[in-house]
């Protein structure tokens, strides 16, 4: 039996990366003359691509720098602070780990920046296992467009119906649902659970990354 692809996304499924984008985007807007970014504002931006956040916050704080200038700005704050600490769900690695035993193709497919990407798997030893890696900035839609999955999948050489993604946030599930992929869906805010995009995933971990079995999930996978 062939094997299926895992395809992971990053921030926030592989490695809780949230609070370094939540405070790198509070520095951005802090230095635009923004002072009232909170995490709940934030919130809503979870699993949404760096660019297409930058976007809609440049238009409601009607901010005159350049979506490419924010870009920079965030990336360059966003990466002094993921090289100095970023955390590997515990289980997740061991859900790597397991993965690469048993031979399936993986890869990761991320709303980030690729500088991001590779910095934060660098950092937490991950790029070890984790060698095909396709940003949003490489394809021409982010999440939740099926885009960056399927790019995922063209680098892998396999089909899009052998791949599984795995995701933490409603658009990520969104879009692996448009591209013909099985989703594990492992909701980072509890709030979400009940999501309709959610309700496309094979597997919904309803209890997050606490519940998250790395075996169950193995049984699964080839079930």
């Amino acid at each position: 039996m062939t094997l299926p692809a895992v395809i992971f996304d990053l921030d926030g499924t592989l490695v809780d990366s949230e609070p370094n984008y939540f405070e790198a985007g509070r520095r951005l807007l802090a230095a635009h003359g923004v002072d009232d970014f909170t995490w709940e504002r934030h919130e809503r931006f979870i699993g949404i691509g760096t660019k297409e956040t930058l976007e809609t916050l440049r238009e409601e704080y009607g901010l005159s720098a350049s979506v490419q200038e924010l870009l920079d700005g965030k990336n360059r704050l966003y990466l002094e602070l993921a090289r100095a600490s970023t955390e590997v769900f515990p289980r997740m690695r061991a859900f790597v780990e397991l993965l690469a035993k048993a031979g399936h193709p993986m890869a990761v497919a991320s709303g980030s920046s690729r500088d991001a990407i590779r910095a934060v798997l660098a950092g937490t030893g991950l790029d070890a296992l984790l060698t095909t890696v396709v940003s949003a900035e490489e394809v021409d839609r982010g999440k939740p467009a099926p885009d960056v999955f399927l790019e995922a999948a063209a680098r892998l050489g396999v089909d899009a119906a052998d791949c599984v993604v795995v995701e933490d946030a409603p658009p990520g599930a969104e879009a692996a649902h448009r591209a013909g992929m099985r989703c594990v869906a492992v909701p980072y805010l509890p709030m979400q659970v009940d999501d309709p995009a959610f309700a496309t995933a094979g597997l919904l971990v309803r209890g997050g990354q606490s519940a998250f079995d790395a075996r169950v999930v193995m049984d699964w996978l080839t079930s």
